[in-house]
């Protein structure tokens, strides 16, 4: 059996999508990196307030709040260099905030001074912004205070305190505001196994080869089991693909078959075939694919 857990992988950018923000000054861009998929905040905080002449906060305060049913949603990219926080309030404000340590960096508790707007900030620089509800810097300056900060996989947020301030267009007014997050432990990636019989049947009817065999997982999920079976006979070289699609649960491993037809004119026969198989998720908690593949010689028997 070969039990595999999901590598990093590209992340889809339809949280990010959804809530980019277009903007008269500017367009929000996309974290650095490889992107996670964004998790609501179970409990959290967001608050800002700006000097007058600041043109993010209009020299008002906000503040946000899971407990006042404000929604938030966080996510960091891949490599934990940064994260970004999506505020919707319950009065109809929205904003978003980013925060970036400089490239190829970890974003870790310490100040980050001489920040610029993320993610055009130049590599060896922090990034920053903070933006939303029709307003954004075109060009920016500031500064920001990691107090703490966990990540888990897949770029799962479960815990950070931070400080900021931002000046728009090298103006002396700012914003300066703080967010707490705080969320319950990461849940464990999906891990799939699959499995390959070596025995199936090659049917004297149709010619179709017929392979089984079992998956496995740590969490329900709907799993797609296709691959490929490749047979040499008196220098016919035979191929065909199956596919199919079963319901895993955690506990014990589930079973599969496929049915792969020959492309061309000759049909399965007895005897070895190689089986190249992969087993596909996507993963409920992360919404990211996960796939655990296997390749193994299986003997055809006539039916």
């Amino acid at each position: 059996m070969n039990l595999n857990l999901p590598g990093r992988v590209l992340a889809r950018a339809t949280a990010t999508l959804a809530l980019a923000l277009a903007m008269a000054t500017g367009t929000t861009g996309l974290l650095s990196g490889a992107e996670a998929h964004a998790l609501p905040v179970t409990e959290g905080s967001f608050s800002f307030s700006g000097d007058e002449g600041d043109y993010i906060s209009g020299g008002r305060s906000y503040a946000y709040s899971t407990a006042s049913q404000d929604r938030m949603n966080i996510s960091a990219d891949n490599a934990h260099n940064a994260v970004r926080l999506w505020v919707d309030g319950a009065d109809g404000d929205w904003w978003s905030l980013d925060l970036a340590a400089p490239s190829g960096k970890v974003l870790a508790p310490g100040t980050y001074t001489g920040a610029t707007r993320h993610p055009f900030n130049e590599p060896t620089e922090p990034g920053l912004d903070l933006s939303g509800s029709g307003r954004g810097c075109n060009r920016l300056t500031g500064t920001f205070t990691i107090s703490a900060v966990e990540f888990g996989p897949q770029g799962y947020v479960q815990k950070l305190d931070a400080t900021f301030e931002q000046h728009c267009e090298g103006a002396a007014p700012a914003a300066r505001g703080e967010v707490h997050i705080e969320n319950p432990a990461p849940p464990a990636e999906l891990g799939l196994g699959l499995d390959i019989a070596l025995d199936g049947t090659a049917s004297s009817l149709n010619g179709k080869a017929t392979v089984h065999g079992t998956v496995s997982c740590n969490k329900p999920v709907q799993v797609t089991v296709a691959g490929d079976v490749t047979q040499v006979k008196k220098r016919d070289l035979i191929r065909g693909s199956f596919s199919t699609s079963v319901s895993c649960t955690p506990g014990s491993p589930v079973a599969w078959t496929g049915t792969a037809v020959p492309t061309g004119a000759v049909p399965f026969q007895k005897g070895d075939v190689e089986v190249e198989g992969r087993a596909t998720a996507t993963d409920p908690d992360y919404d990211q694919p996960v796939t655990a593949g296997e390749t193994v010689a299986v003997r055809l028997t006539r039916v």
